[in-house]
């Protein structure tokens, strides 16, 4: 067995005095030294790498949706699957994450709360890109960022941008549905709102299967992701709640009775009333 494993691995490279190596690769040196601790409480580390791992998770979440609205404007339809298929499964990895951090019990986190002063997961901006790009726009939370203006920039530019719904309801009025006019080409900074019209194109979607399969297809992916985010926000909540109970969030946010509200606000509205009336 010995000597079958050393041949086996006599091939693997060791010289790397020369050679780009894993660690290089990943800049594992500027990733693992990230986790600076204001506190000596053992727990703190888990806090941190929690959150720092689901804002890698929301890198890529952005990648593919960015990339999947390009696609669908382009009428690349089958390309933009296969990436909110990829934003689903990065989704079920962040759900995951708050049953890691459910085991930091209340006693724990006070001990170190402290030191996070007003910084809360209230002000990641790669979230709120996120539900810019599903068409959730909250101009407020802009404010946040003015400290750093190039950042500032980079949310306004999102800000501003069609969301993938914007890029959806395009789709569904190139193919002949009656669609809203005022919905083509509109203002993007506005939080997208229901509209019967495109309620009335999805039912007919919905009816037809075989005949706007890949609209069909569109819809599902898009009921997958708000699905999943929905979830996200339940964990998050309940976590939360289990944490530190109804106390005020470090950022000032009413904590639990913040996150219980913004359960209530649905990003594709048509997609589930549709369910009800078609």
């Amino acid at each position: 067995m010995s000597d079958r494993y050393n041949k086996e691995n006599e091939n693997v490279h060791t010289d790397f005095a020369e050679r780009m190596t894993y660690g290089e690769y990943l800049n594992l040196d500027e990733l693992l030294a990230a986790q600076n601790r204001l506190s000596s409480h053992h727990d703190e580390m888990l806090f941190i790498i929690i959150h720092q791992v689901s804002e890698l998770w929301m890198k890529l979440t952005l990648h593919e949706l960015y990339a999947a609205i390009d696609a669908i404007r382009q009428n690349e339809l089958q390309p933009a699957f296969k990436m909110l298929a990829r934003v689903s499964s990065i989704q079920k990895q962040i759900i995951q994450a708050w049953d890691v951090l459910s085991t930091l019990t209340p006693a724990e986190y006070m001990e170190f709360r402290d030191q996070l002063g007003q910084a809360s997961g209230f002000q990641s901006y790669q979230y709120r890109m996120i539900e810019f790009a599903l068409g959730y726009k909250t101009p407020h939370v802009l404010k946040i960022y003015k400290k750093n203006p190039e950042l500032h920039k980079q949310l306004l530019d999102s800000f501003e941008s069609p969301s993938i719904y914007d890029a959806t309801i395009e789709k569904l009025s190139e193919a002949g549905f009656n669609i809203n006019p005022d919905l083509i080409g509109r203002d993007y900074t506005q939080a997208y709102e229901y509209d019967a019209s495109v309620e009335a194109a999805w039912a007919k979607v919905y009816k037809n299967v075989d005949q706007y399969w890949e609209l069909y297809q569109l819809a599902e992916k898009l009921v997958d992701i708000e699905d999943s985010l929905q979830q996200w926000r339940f964990r998050h909540m309940k976590t939360v709640e289990r944490i530190i109970g109804h106390k005020k969030g470090t950022g000032g946010s009413s904590g639990v009775g913040y996150l219980k509200k913004v359960l209530d606000h649905r990003f594709f509205p048509e997609l589930w009333d549709v369910r009800t009336n078609v």
